[in-house]
């Protein structure tokens, strides 16, 4: 090895003798098991409105931006420029050029609005939407949300040979060689990032198929050695595709978590729930004296908590009572005004308050209980899952323009609920946003629940290769407004999102569909009650002609209600849980039957063997009086026409001068930044720059800049009567004003700018190097 020491140190070009040194470690240390893969040429991203100086970095505008130049002098809007790598000369007119950074270079972002949608002015939560290219859109928020961002979901670009992803500006398919290193090459630089944005306890989701699943999983262990990743599988696409030896049916939800890191359990819809009240022959309130006490709501009916055991001599007045300082209290009473009991003992019955919902009915208030969630499984197979059904289809119902292979909404939802259910302010991050599946499944989320979860959207603006060659005949080049109309975000993101928030499309048309909801209703069923009256003496039937009898009785959907096996010689009645059903063959036996029937509320279908129509509808009226109201949980649809109580700002990228900023003439293109850094609270401020003050404290949000030290007196007086205020940025050059500056603002978190920010940048494109 030494040789090639020798031979490195010959190399006279210095930039390209550090580069070969670099790989040369790299070499060194290679596996020899595990992940391998090349650290291929970094990504290179435009940077279209970054004006042209000496010492800039370009590549020509119309080409594959495989070639990089650094400008050398700028004549008469001539730029001469040179290529280290191939040492030639060039001269190119300054609208020829654009401006690229390239990985490891430092970058100074700022964001600018493209456009907004308010439909919660009253929410103080905003989601934003940033077009960008996702590697330098990280770089921006690590310095935002550094261990802050609760959940990640990323949906990384398949990699099946297929030209739908790029490198370094050109688009990767199964000819390349190098498909799968690039591909790992890519992943990392992003997943190093993001990795410095998941909080301690976050959860980090990635969904892939089985061209990368393998080098995804070896790759994520390599940069979250400390998490545990399990892999979900989920059945997308039904109908699978059309292989030669499988037809696959199915991708991957990898999750990524640490011990403190909670993953919520399935909530039970359906039939899953019963009354927390008791009924049936040991049901009445003096059979269980522990369990009678009011279950307390607010005025909103929300559950709040527990009374005391009410004394022996004591009854309430109704079913439920409105007590003087607001609060409801519910009382097991049945329908009949009867005393009963709960379930559960008052000492035990907190345990399972998480379970209960309400349900307010014309005359009565039920509390209801689902059945005791569970932890999800590996393998998710609900028909909701389904892309082409609930991905493709739902966005040609939104907006008019195509998109391949978006995720079922439903499948993005139900991986979200599990990482922050219980975390209803939750910060969420999709930096391969796509369509924006991501934060349409977060504004359901949060309407289910009632949450304030923000989610921040990136993704660039790529340019699908056909409609590239057709702009290309067109002489339309990148960043030109033609070009980037065309774009996945101006074009599909920004339109869905805005449209499913507004719920109808840019014209004006209410979007057509409704929406599958965890959220949910009791729906009271009628029991049926039938009278077999053409039997005059049950008691003359043999066996053989019974067994025919219930044979001929069917359910709805055609299966008989009582197998033949269970009528036997003496069979007065038959009361069969399995099937719902009860018949009762002798009228000796009805207090027997009726006994038997108010153990099993679910009931529905019953039979009576009589001739007598008053002795029918008596048996008819006990059956109901005895029994609960028949209920089923029906889940909530909500029209995509009624849209979400949700707020979003798109925002495209750019860059800065590091030198003006650094002169603080910046401070317009920066004020965005602290809007986030400090949590999206409140409208985002505007300022005008001709606006003349020394400090800047907006009205709704929560934090605070002083632009002028020297006005520091009077800033801390303006903060003592704003109690929202949580951070402030200070404008100072003096380490030592800063420090003064600070402790005298105990108890507020502080920040000096613009230091913070530049260094910010040009410490972090070093620490990636």
């Amino acid at each position: 090895m030494a040789s090639i020491d020798d031979l490195l140190e010959e190399i006279s070009d210095t930039r390209l003798k550090q580069r070969l040194q670099s790989e040369y470690e790299r070499l060194l240390h290679r596996k020899k098991f595990g992940l391998v893969f090349e650290n291929h040429i970094p990504d290179l991203t435009p940077l279209f409105n970054v004006p042209i100086h000496k010492g800039s970095k370009v590549s020509p505008r119309d080409s594959k931006m495989d070639k990089v130049y650094s400008v050398m002098k700028i004549e008469r809007e001539i730029a001469h420029c040179f290529n280290h790598n191939t040492n030639e000369i060039s001269t190119f007119d300054l609208s020829e050029l654009v401006v690229v950074a390239q990985f490891g270079d430092p970058i100074f972002p700022t964001l600018k609005s493209m456009d907004i949608v308010e439909n919660a002015p009253d929410s103080q939560t905003w989601h934003s939407l940033i077009e960008a290219d996702n590697y330098h859109a990280l770089q921006l928020l690590e310095y935002l949300y550094p261990g802050k961002v609760d959940c990640i979901y990323i949906d990384p670009p398949y990699n099946t040979g297929a030209k739908d992803w790029k490198y370094n500006n050109n688009y990767v398919d199964s000819s390349d060689s190098w498909r799968h290193s690039k591909w790992l090459s890519m992943m990392k630089k992003r997943l190093v990032l993001a990795k410095k944005l998941l909080a301690d306890d976050g959860v980090l989701i990635t969904t892939i198929d089985d061209n990368e699943y393998a080098h995804l999983w070896m790759l994520l262990n390599e940069i979250f050695p400390s998490l545990v990743h399990t892999p979900i599988t989920i059945q997308h696409n039904p109908g699978g595709t059309q292989g030669k030896s499988f037809s696959v049916t199915h991708e991957y939800a990898i999750y990524s978590y640490s011990n403190s890191s909670k993953i919520y359990r399935k909530e039970h819809m359906g039939g899953d729930v019963y009354n927390l009240r008791r009924w049936g022959s040991t049901s009445s309130r003096y059979e269980g004296k522990t369990c009678f006490y009011p279950v307390i709501l607010n005025s909103d009916f929300e559950l709040i908590g527990f009374g005391d055991l009410l004394e022996d001599h004591l009854h309430p007045t109704a079913q439920f009572e409105y007590q003087p300082d607001g609060t409801i209290y519910v009382w097991p009473l049945d329908r009949n005004g009867e005393e009963k009991k709960w379930r559960y003992a008052r000492a035990t019955v907190e345990g399972v308050q998480s379970r209960m919902f309400i349900e307010k009915k014309e005359n009565r208030i039920e509390i209801m209980l689902r059945r005791e969630d569970e932890p999800p499984k590996t393998v998710w197979t609900d028909s909701l899952f389904n892309a082409e059904a609930h991905g493709t289809g739902m966005i040609k119902n939104i907006i008019d323009n195509a998109f391949s292979y978006p995720k079922s909404l439903y499948a993005v939802h139900n991986a979200l609920k599990f990482a922050v259910a219980g975390k209803k302010d939750a910060l969420v991050l999709d930096f391969f946003a796509g369509s924006g599946t991501t934060l349409h499944a977060l504004n359901l989320l949060n309407f289910e629940d009632g949450g304030t979860r923000r989610g921040i959207l990136v993704t660039n603006n790529e340019v699908s290769e056909q409609e590239v060659k057709n702009l290309r005949k067109k002489g339309v080049s990148p960043g030109e407004y033609e070009w980037e109309k065309h774009g996945i975000c101006q074009a599909i993101t920004w339109p869905r999102t805005k449209n499913s928030i507004l719920g109808k499309k840019e014209d004006g048309t209410p979007l057509k569909g409704e929406y599958f909801t965890t959220k949910s209703k009791i729906v009271e069923l009628s029991r049926n009650f039938y009278q077999v009256g053409f039997i005059e003496n049950i008691a003359s039937l043999s066996l053989s002609a019974k067994k025919q009898l219930v044979s001929l009785l069917r359910s709805k959907n055609g299966t008989t209600l009582f197998p033949q096996t269970a009528v036997k010689k003496n069979t007065r009645y038959i009361v069969s849980p399995k099937q719902n059903a009860a018949i009762l063959f002798d009228l000796s036996s009805v207090e027997e039957w009726l006994e038997e029937i108010e153990q099993h509320s679910d009931l529905s279908e019953f039979y009576i063997v009589t001739s007598s129509t008053s002795i029918f509808n008596d048996l008819k009226n006990r059956v109901i009086n005895i029994t609960e109201p028949l209920t089923k949980t029906s889940p909530v649809k909500l029209p995509f026409s009624e849209g979400f109580s949700s707020n979003v700002e798109y925002f495209k990228l750019e860059f800065l001068d590091k030198n003006r900023v650094s002169r603080g003439q910046q401070f317009k293109e920066i004020l965005p930044l602290l809007w986030m850094k400090s949590g999206s609270v409140g409208k985002r401020p505007v300022y005008s720059k001709d606006e003349e003050t020394t400090m800047l404290i907006p009205e709704n949000s929560n934090f605070a800049i002083l632009m002028d030290e020297s006005d520091f007196m009077n800033f801390s007086m303006q903060l003592k009567s704003r109690d929202n205020v949580k951070d402030i940025y200070l404008v100072t050059n003096s380490d030592d004003a800063f420090r003064d500056m600070s402790y005298e603002l105990n108890g507020y978190k502080t920040y000096q700018l613009y230091r913070d920010y530049i260094d910010n940048f040009v410490i972090g494109s070093r620490r990636i190097l």
